[in-house]
């Protein structure tokens, strides 16, 4: 892919915090004007990486381009041209909202006037509160108050770790629906999430899993991909059915995912089988039907090839 249509390149960055592997070889490409979700739980290490792009920690090994320029000659060039929101909230909570605005805006050499068309969408929302200190703000406009700091300078790169954590579904949404503006206006964005659904709102997503990427592609096709037969199973006494669908020969892996149990099918699996040899277990209105997989499913089925390829 010619480099100048990449805002983000990654070649084989590796960090260890002593013994332990935080980022291990990790490779991946965003393509400029795209969102780019980095899925995985804690410790996949979504941060390490962020905090490598944008210059404020040093990869044992690799190189990384941001915008172009590369993170370890041009590291003061790259802080002026990215945005950048970490996990935790890092505004000055005796500040009030309209003093943290003007404060980033000093920092960059801008003004709030300059580039306020950019945050106006997202500012309108929490202006009328604008003297209220931000250490008193909910989660939501904590939220929105962020991401209008790190767009202040009006960034061509955007790094949000992990935005949406801790926040209520409506903001969740919200916030989504303004990335997609945001992206519409010509930003590149990477953002990283444990919230499996997440996934669906990115351009295309990296699963990730204690410092390595299992697969990169766009949430349609990873699920596409998706090899083999996967079912929903439910019944009375869901702890003992788990353990019954665990031990059984015909079902390859099985989890909990909301009201059912996802067990994904083996060469034997026979659902009527199953079902009576439920049934004879003891196990009451045992309700079995075939599902479509999501990210999630995706994600835990490549977290078992892998262990299986380690074994």
């Amino acid at each position: 892919m010619d480099s100048g249509t990449l805002a983000i390149e990654v070649n084989n960055i590796s960090k260890s915090y002593g013994n332990i592997k935080a980022l291990d070889r990790v490779s991946l490409n965003v393509k400029r004007g795209e969102i780019f979700g980095l899925i995985g739980p804690d410790g996949a290490g979504k941060s390490t990486l962020f905090k490598i792009l944008v210059t404020l920690l040093n990869a044992d090994e690799g190189t990384a381009k941001v915008d172009g320029l590369d993170i370890g000659k041009n590291y003061r060039d790259i802080r002026s041209r990215v945005g950048y929101m970490p996990g935790k909230f890092s505004l000055y909570p005796d500040l009030t909202i309209e003093e943290n605005m003007e404060f980033f805006a000093t920092l960059f050499g801008v003004t709030v006037e300059q580039n306020y068309e950019l945050v106006a969408p997202i500012y309108k929302q929490i202006e009328p509160f604008k003297k209220r200190r931000a250490g008193r703000l909910s989660g939501g406009m904590k939220q929105k108050l962020a991401l209008c700091c790190a767009l202040i300078h009006k960034p061509s790169v955007l790094f949000l770790d992990e935005p949406t954590t801790g926040v209520d579904a409506v903001s969740r949404s919200e916030f989504w629906d303004m990335l997609h503006n945001l992206r519409k206006q010509g930003l590149s964005i990477l953002v990283s999430t444990p919230y499996m659904d997440e996934a669906s709102r990115c351009d295309r997503i990296a699963l990730c899993n204690t410092g390595r990427v299992l697969d990169i592609d766009s949430p349609h096709n990873m699920v596409d991909k998706f090899n083999g037969n996967l079912y929903g199973i439910k019944a009375k006494d869901m702890f003992g059915l788990l353990n019954d669908l665990r031990t059984n020969a015909s079902i390859a892996n099985c989890y909990t995912a909301g009201e059912y149990h996802h067990a994904l099918a083996g060469s034997s699996f026979n659902a009527q089988e199953l079902k009576q040899n439920l049934e004879e277990k003891g196990h009451s209105n045992v309700e079995i039907k075939p599902i479509i997989p999501d990210i999630e499913d995706v994600f835990i089925k490549l977290l078992s090839n892998e262990q299986h390829q380690q074994q």
